[in-house]
């Protein structure tokens, strides 16, 4: 049996992490409405403590957990540590005396309480004093009725908003300017503004590629697994390769190919160049880890489906899906920058190709979308047990790619 599960990040103000909410089905094959909540719950709270480690899932931030009332009377919350999760009342459950004394229960004991989906009756105000979240549906609500839910609360500064399923920009400042707290959607998937923006690379990466290229005999697969954990450096990068300052010869198709293309020679002088210019500067951290979560996950992906010659293709593919919200910039100006291969800027700029069915199946994976996930899957002709493998694959090694940038 297969433990499927996805999580979809949750971030603050300053667009920190501050949890993931875990996204549970029973297989590729069932989607949830086929599916009991007490049984997805169950199963969720048990894959990841004994499949997967809940800690692997959500890099040790907390878990975000729907709970039906049956799984909250059986006490399944105090199966996890007050620390690892954040108990989501889902939205069914009926407010009353059980639930009231249920939430009591476990705010006692120290577990921070979220209501999901909120739609607002009085009889809440009764749980308030013991909630420390709440999640509203962007989708849904309409802005009066968000506004009225904030006068409510006005009495309980404790309580947190938390706008889920915010799938823009403008949804994103509209909840900034409202006051919420935490977000929850794909807004962060999109440029906030089309102006041309650079991150700088890591100094641990840099001053690792420059040892690694101190010496003679350079090592290219090392050099290669450098470039390939830090999407900043792979972006100037490609970019250096495509600039006037080095003749272009070829298409670029993976970080190796374009270390190749480079040289020894050209690969010091633009590492040199790089630290010299190194400067601080802020980096989307959940952007960068999905980047590589992505990455990862596509060329797993093709390497289980086997059709393509160099899967490398399909890492820089999926690292690349996300430029346009790590640079603020529109993709097609951005795929101008770089000396991509028609068949990568094709997947990432018109949806087309085989590297495009790969990185369709990783975002449908990343929403839960399951059903959409497994015609893709079908189409390919994927076993349904190699994708969620992938999947965590790909969690768990950028996590600890992350833990090397950060040192």
């Amino acid at each position: 049996m297969y433990f499927y599960a996805a999580r979809q990040p949750i971030l603050d103000r300053n667009k920190q992490l501050v949890g993931y909410e875990l996204l549970f089905r029973d297989g590729v094959d069932n989607v949830f409405p086929d599916i009991d909540g007490d049984e997805a719950t169950t199963r969720l709270i048990e894959g990841s403590q004994f499949n997967f480690g809940l800690e692997d899932l959500t890099d040790n931030k907390p878990a975000y957990i729907n709970f039906t009332l049956e799984t909250l009377q059986k006490g399944y919350p105090t199966l996890l540590g007050k620390e690892q999760v954040v108990v989501e009342i889902l939205e069914t459950i009926q407010p009353g005396k059980r639930l009231l004394a249920i939430v009591k229960d476990l705010k006692q004991k120290g577990y921070t309480l979220a209501l999901d989906d909120y739609i607002h009756q009085p009889v809440w105000r009764h749980f308030y004093p013991f909630i420390d979240i709440i999640k509203i549906d962007f989708l849904s609500c309409e802005v009066d009725t968000i506004n009225t839910i904030i006068e409510e609360l006005k009495p309980y500064p404790h309580i947190k908003l938390l706008a889920e399923k915010v799938e823009s920009y403008e949804k994103y400042q509209l909840a900034l300017d409202l006051g919420f707290a935490y977000f929850q959607g794909f807004f962060f998937s999109k440029p906030e503004m089309v102006q041309s923006k650079t991150l700088p690379p890591s100094e641990i990466a840099l001053a690792e590629l420059l040892y690694e290229t101190s010496s003679v005999e350079v090592n290219l697969k090392k050099i290669t697994d450098v470039f390939e954990r830090d999407v900043n450096l792979s972006y100037k990068l490609l970019r250096y390769s495509n600039s006037a300052a080095f003749k272009r010869r070829a298409e670029i198709n993976t970080i190796k190919q374009a270390l190749i293309v480079l040289g020894a020679a050209e690969i010091k002088k633009f590492l040199s160049l790089l630290f010299a210019a190194q400067v601080a500067g802020d980096k989307p951290a959940e952007l960068i880890r999905l980047s590589l979560t992505r990455a990862r996950f596509t060329e797993l992906l093709a390497i289980n489906h086997n059709k393509l010659k160099d899967t490398g293709m399909a890492f820089l593919t999926g690292m690349m899906s996300l430029m346009d919200a790590i640079l603020d910039e529109d993709m097609e100006s951005v795929m101008k920058k770089l000396p991509l291969s028609n068949d990568i800027k094709l997947a990432l700029l018109e949806d087309q190709g085989l590297l495009a069915q790969y990185l369709r199946l990783v975002k449908l994976y990343e929403q839960a979308n399951w059903q959409g996930a497994n015609a893709i899957k079908d189409e390919l002709g994927l076993s349904a047990g190699k994708v969620p493998d992938a999947y965590h694959d790909a969690v768990s090694w950028a996590n600890e790619q992350m833990k090397v940038l950060a040192g």
